[in-house]
């Protein structure tokens, strides 16, 4: 395989300010999600979408050669991940970069390791060429079989599928949640439908130890948490 990997990173940040290059544990959270990709990927492969110059700096200083900016109109907060994606398919094409398949590696998942993002292409790579993507999951916190609910038009409250005789989490169909921390995507598919269209997922679990995925004060820390136990 010939991964391209994109790690995107914008300036604003509204849950937790200055985000991506807050220090977590005594390194900037972007630094975490680039040295994983650096050890499976020369820096030529790895591109930082970033429209602060502050960022790129310091995805520089951990070793990727950013000569690339995000376009302001692909860095608001209504911008999707396929636009952003696309635009930088399109300057790896321009640059030459011969690729395969679209690495995707949030920065707000700094407990991923290599391995997790080796596992997920290589299921990718398993399920050539009929796939759209393959995704990390965690198992879901709430079972639509036994503990999720909805509130029907009479108002009460009935399990999310099936007819709630399932007393036992155990029993109940496994249930996944994206844990946002790898996307391996089809070039083709990303380019023909966005991520939530595709209909060819593959899911790589993930345990939920490494599945801290930082949008808010709490999920820093947690992960902060997590870091200083294993440490």
């Amino acid at each position: 395989m010939k991964p391209l990997y994109i790690i995107p990173a914008r300036g604003g940040s509204k849950g937790i300010p200055r985000k991506n290059i807050k220090p977590l544990c005594g390194k900037p959270l972007l630094v975490y999600t680039v040295e994983a990709a650096l050890a499976l990927a020369p820096a030529e492969r790895v591109v930082l979408t970033t429209d602060s110059e502050e960022i790129a700096a310091v995805g520089r200083n951990a070793g990727l050669t950013v000569d690339y900016m995000r376009p302001a109109e692909l860095a608001t907060d209504t911008a999707g991940s396929r636009e952003v994606i696309l635009d930088v398919m399109d300057y790896a094409d321009a640059k030459g970069i011969d690729y395969d398949c679209v690495v995707l590696l949030q920065p707000t998942s700094p407990l991923r390791t290599a391995a997790d993002i080796v596992a997920c292409q290589d299921l990718y790579a398993s399920r050539m060429p009929d796939i759209d993507m393959a995704v990390t999951v965690c198992e879901a916190a709430c079972n639509p079989y036994y503990d999720c609910f909805e509130t029907g038009a009479d108002g009460f409250l009935h399990v999310s599928k099936g007819d709630g005789t399932i007393t036992r989490r155990q029993d109940a169909p496994k249930a996944w949640e994206y844990n946002g921390a790898v996307y391996v995507i089809n070039p083709a598919s990303i380019r023909a439908m966005t991520l939530g269209q595709m209909p060819r997922r593959a899911a790589s679990e993930m345990p939920r130890s490494r599945s801290v995925d930082l949008d808010t004060p709490l999920d820093w820390t947690i992960a902060e948490a997590i870091m200083k136990a294993q440490s």
